[in-house]
């Protein structure tokens, strides 16, 4: 009678198994942890600030983009490196467009959280400038509008442009 133990056999068992499987899915878990915290610490899911009012006043927007259209004003808008924002109004003729006051925003499309209030101040005929820090690379959006002094309360010209700033 032999009672000898069998050997040993070497090689993948149940345990190593379930301890593959539990760790693919516990990769798969942490990944998915960290996606869905940088998915929800970086979008708001605000498209709109005010959609209910704004869609009041659709008809109106419409009318004031006709407006604006219809007075020919040529816009040169210009972001350096630098930080330097720069617009340049002129007529439908070429005659600088004085007398401004431009106040707007810089920041990113995707979020309110890096915008920046600019005030643009008039250094030339036509000409109005603002200083920011130099803008990090990617996507920005520039929206601007210019009143004019004697009527505060009334956009003279209104702007929004989306801009890729490269390396």
């Amino acid at each position: 009678m032999n009672t000898a133990r069998p050997e040993s056999v070497e090689g993948l068992k149940g345990r190593h198994v379930l301890m593959v499987f539990l760790g693919f899915f516990l990769v798969v878990f942490a990944v998915n942890g960290v996606f869905l915290y940088s998915a929800i610490s970086t979008y708001t899911g605000i498209v709109s600030v005010e959609p209910y009012r704004k869609g009041l006043n659709y008809n109106e927007r419409i009318a004031a983009e006709e407006a604006q259209k219809a007075q020919g004003w040529q816009e040169a808008l210009e972001v350096t490196r630098s930080g330097q924002v720069t617009l340049r109004l002129t007529s439908r003729l070429g005659a600088p467009i004085e007398g401004l006051n431009v106040n707007g925003t810089f920041g990113r499309p995707s979020t309110a959280q890096h915008d920046i209030k600019l005030a643009l101040d008039e250094v030339q005929p036509g000409t109005y400038v603002a200083q920011i820090a130099p803008p990090d690379d990617g996507a920005w959006i520039v929206a601007l509008e210019a009143r004019s002094h004697a009527a505060p309360s009334e956009v003279a010209h209104q702007m929004r442009r989306r801009l890729w700033l490269k390396p």
